[in-house]
């Protein structure tokens, strides 16, 4: 290229030379050749720009941090005119997004495809593109460009690390008699029917009574006595740390030819909060439990309990978007909603704070008749202050289960493993009436 963009400007300059010196007709040859070859160039260049089509798609917009996003890539040109070279440029958001690709002497009417892989590495909200096609002449005078807008999003979940077991109190209300309370979600328990209301859902409506009545009714429901997993994910801004690391993440290159590298979460204690929070909800809704989370970002986020796999995915896609920029404390949260939670429910709190309102927090459970079980991220590790250890005592007076978790730490194995201490103090929480009194 740069050879090409030499030699038309030593010709023009020549030519230009020659005719001002001494007009001779060669001279003259040499300065229009340049002139026709740069306008040739030009519109060569942006005739065969015009005729690009382009494509890309994929079969799944949803993947979890760790997986492999494929894409298909497809360049069509609809010119006569040949492409010397032409390089697609991916200008997607997705960290170390591959699809770039560059392709010499595209013929016209011709099509190019390929797949691209890409190492996902953050969780969110993607868009797959923009993409610009970029092509030039054989020479390398002019480039053009056509740029493609994104159609489509990618939604990429956090990372899930699969748990064995997990500490779990019984509860006191496992099953049994119907609670005397009216809820607006469907259940398994009906308790009567009632003349339907504009919003009413269609499928709660009771089509035999309807047609006896000759208006429509509606099903009403009370709410399951199960006990529930709720989970409670504290994103107060001011308690998150993430700790300076120099180590960079390798680019994944060609990951048909090496081995697909490892993925570590980044040293933050909210991205091990956010992963720990979507293992723990994949595990409870894989053992049929009905699970809520319940956490704060600009606004209070509340998922009702479900045990489906719908939940599942739309726990997973919360977790996707929330960021640490809170202002409500973990004591807050659990004041604001615990009271909505049925009597021997398991609150999870995650969270790595070092301020006493934890135990705040903790002791509104147990006068609420909740199963609290912490997972204590130890900030001191992460870069923050220290004073994990004080919290973990006091935690252990009041005989509530809680797993630490440190930076670096595989945390399936954090998470799976259950000591003796762990498990006598699930046993002592419920078995003894005491454990109020000690709050």
């Amino acid at each position: 290229m740069k050879a090409g963009r030499i030699f038309i400007a030593v010709m023009f300059v020549v030519g230009l030379i020659g005719i001002l010196v001494n007009g001779a007709v060669i001279f003259s040859r040499f300065f229009y050749s340049a002139l026709l070859l740069t306008i040739a160039a030009w519109i060569w260049t942006h005739w065969v720009a015009r005729g690009f089509v382009f494509e890309r798609s994929a079969r799944e917009f949803r993947a979890n941090v760790g997986d492999v996003f494929e894409e298909n890539y497809k360049l069509m040109s609809r010119g006569r005119l040949p492409a010397p070279w032409v390089e697609i440029t991916n200008r997607s958001p997705i960290p170390f997004a591959a699809g770039s690709r560059l392709f010499t002497l595209v013929g016209g009417r011709q099509a190019r495809s390929y797949t691209a892989r890409t190492w996902l590495t953050s969780r969110g909200r993607f868009s797959l593109g923009p993409t610009k096609i970029t092509t030039g002449d054989p020479f390398g005078l002019f480039t053009s460009g056509k740029e493609f807008p994104a159609k489509d999003n990618l939604i990429v979940f956090p990372m899930i690390h699969p748990i064995q077991s997990f500490p779990t109190p019984d509860g006191l209300l496992t099953g049994g008699q119907v609670i005397r309370k009216k809820s607006l979600d469907i259940t398994p328990h009906a308790s009567g029917v009632r003349e339907y209301v504009h919003g009413d859902a269609m499928k709660r409506i009771h089509w035999p009574t309807s047609a006896r009545r000759g208006h429509l009714m509606v099903k009403e429901f009370e709410q399951d006595p199960q006990a529930e997993i709720w989970i409670y994910l504290d994103a107060q801004k001011v308690i998150h740390y993430q700790k300076r690391t120099e180590e960079g993440i390798a680019h994944p290159q060609n990951l048909l030819l090496v081995r697909r590298p490892k993925i570590t979460l980044p040293p933050s204690t909210f991205e091990y909060s956010v992963s720990i929070a979507a293992s723990l909800a994949h595990y409870f809704i894989g053992q049929r439990r009905a699970v809520g989370l319940a956490s704060t970002g600009q606004t209070l986020t509340v998922l009702p309990a479900d045990r489906s796999e719908r939940q599942e995915a739309k726990i997973l896609e919360t977790l996707a978007f929330l960021e640490a920029d809170a202002y409500l404390s973990l004591a807050g949260l659990v004041a604001t909603q615990a009271a909505l939670l049925p009597q021997g429910s398991t609150a999870i709190l995650i969270t790595p704070t070092t301020r006493p309102d934890l135990l705040q927090a903790v002791d509104d459970l147990l006068l609420r008749y909740l199963a609290p079980v912490v997972v204590l991220l130890d900030s001191k590790s992460f870069g923050g202050p220290s004073g994990t250890q004080k919290l973990i005592d006091s935690l252990h007076e009041r005989r509530v289960p809680v797993i630490p978790v440190s930076c670096d730490d595989n945390l399936s194995q954090s998470l799976s493993v259950l000591s003796a201490d762990i498990r006598l103090q699930e046993m002592n929480l419920w078995q003894t009436p005491a454990y109020v009194q000690s709050t």
